[in-house]
């Protein structure tokens, strides 16, 4: 038999009715007639004889019974009977064959399906826009308890075999209920479906990370067309694909890009060093040599100073060419000429946010975004800024790691002048004051396990946009890290 592979391949064992073949005729057990399949031909029998015959003698025994002047309106009356029962009759079928292919699509879909209710989020949504508020994610980010209240309200109405089969659940009433007990509280998916309801969006699509009915959590791609009213939102059909295992492999191969990059850097940085110190030292003889020469004709009986002038000049040269050689080390190592482009400094931030969002969620953290309406764009290197962004998230989420208690960071954003004001504020046990002033050298660190290149770097790039970056901390607030970069000029 030809085997079938999948890119997600699932770890559901197949369905049991498949499987599970007549011995009569080597059928299927699930396309043999049933006790169900008999009640449902007695139903369509029915319908399709006993009913129409019903009415046949009723409307026969009416005009029987009635005579001269009435017999018309006997007639008339029967017909419209008839009429009745057969107009019954065909919606009675188009309903059946309705159902049947709901069932078939929702039930023997090879895929998880969920049907929801969230007309209370799109009434929720409905009722912000008209007050004037168009920034969901910024609204609800300051409100983080009206944000997880108004998931409660999303209902969970039904979910299809495949998704009870492919979870180990008992059945589906594990799932059936509020949507806010399968959300961990470190999901940061729930508030882009209000955006995407804000925008009025035709389709929604996000991965998301899930608390099954067992008590893990999983990573899931969701999927739903979105409906153009508000009574649409009372049954949203969404599609749920598990990709832990895809986000899994995933992780493992940027582990190991990311070790293969430490070791090229490691393997470059050696062979640097060699060339440095090839090139330096030959300099630095030279130096030594003339040094030397030159306290030799100095103490001289009478000491030579034509002779003694020429080795200090080459003393000087020779430093100089050293001095050179450390200049275009520095050149290759620090930011060159770069190139400096508009960008959209909030999208930025986002794009860094997923990133590292894997490494936040080990962490515990939630990320929240405040930013003003139409925030003008930035000149800079957009790449160095999203580093500067993945840099300081991860400080953030690890400054909190193991605390107890909510771990928010919270990025910021204003315009201040001619400038973009960004803000990075953790929840954390903050910055000691004596800290805060050598937090951005190089190679000063707080963490057993840390090389204090993260913040030298984030200030490297901040300098190189023309920015400014600083910290402050308060006692038990946690540490904020500023920094600013200019606005475009159109």
């Amino acid at each position: 038999m030809e085997k079938v592979f999948s890119r997600w391949p699932s770890q559901v064992q197949p369905f049991t009715l498949i499987e599970a073949v007549s011995p009569a005729g080597g059928f299927p057990q699930s396309m043999l007639a049933s006790q169900g399949a008999r009640s449902e031909r007695l139903r369509n029998l029915w319908t399709a004889v006993l009913l129409p015959a019903s009415a046949a003698v009723a409307t026969g025994l009416l005009i029987a019974n009635s005579s001269g002047i009435e017999k018309p309106l006997a007639v008339l009356a029967a017909l419209a009977v008839m009429a009745a029962v057969t107009y019954t009759m065909g919606l009675r079928r188009a309903l059946a064959r309705s159902n049947a292919r709901y069932d078939a699509i929702f039930e023997r879909a090879g895929i998880s399906m969920w049907l929801e209710d969230w007309s209370a989020a799109a009434r929720e949504v409905s009722s912000l826009l008209k007050s004037g508020v168009h920034d969901m994610e910024s609204h609800f980010a300051t409100r983080p308890d009206e944000l997880r209240a108004l998931c409660a309200k999303v209902m969970i109405k039904d979910v299809n075999a495949f998704t009870v089969q492919e979870t180990g659940a008992p059945g589906k009433e594990a799932f059936i209920g509020s949507l806010d007990h399968l959300i961990p509280p470190t999901d940061q998916t729930f508030v882009q479906w209000l955006v995407a309801f804000a925008r009025g969006d035709r389709f929604f699509r996000s991965e998301a990370h899930i608390t099954t009915p067992d008590g893990s959590e999983v990573d899931a791609l969701f999927t739903a067309a979105l409906p153009s009213d508000l009574d649409g939102f009372e049954n949203i059909l969404v599609t749920s694909l598990d990709i832990t295992g895809y986000k899994s492999e995933q992780a493992k191969l940027l582990a190991a890009d990311a070790a293969i990059a430490r070791a090229s850097r490691i393997s470059t940085v050696g062979a640097l060093s060699a060339s440095i110190a090839h090139e330096v030292n030959s300099p630095l003889a030279a130096v030594l040599a003339n040094a030397q020469a030159a306290l030799r004709w100095l103490q001289r009986g009478t000491p030579d100073i034509d002779e003694a002038t020429e080795a200090v000049s080459a003393i000087v040269s020779d430093a100089t060419g050293a001095k050179d050689i450390v200049a275009r080390t520095r050149a290759f190592l620090t930011n060159a000429p770069i190139a400096m482009a508009p960008f959209d400094v909030v999208a930025a931030a986002r794009e860094a946010n997923l990133l590292v969002e894997r490494e936040l969620r080990n962490c515990g953290a939630v990320v929240n975004l405040q930013a003003e309406l139409e925030l003008p764009a930035v000149k800079g290197d957009v790449i160095q800024i999203q580093q500067v962004f993945t840099n300081l998230l991860l400080n953030a989420a690890q400054a909190m790691a193991g605390q107890a208690g909510a771990k928010v960071i919270t990025l910021s954003f204003k315009a201040d002048g001619q400038s973009i004001q960004v803000e990075i504020a953790d929840t954390g046990p903050g910055i000691d004051r004596k800290q805060l002033e050598r937090v951005f050298d190089p190679f000063y660190t707080t963490r057993p396990d840390g090389i204090g290149m993260g913040l030298a770097i984030c200030r490297n790039c901040i300098d190189a946009q023309a920015g400014n970056i600083w910290a402050t901390s308060g006692p038990n607030h946690g540490a904020t890290i500023h920094f600013t970069l200019p606005m475009h000029d159109d």
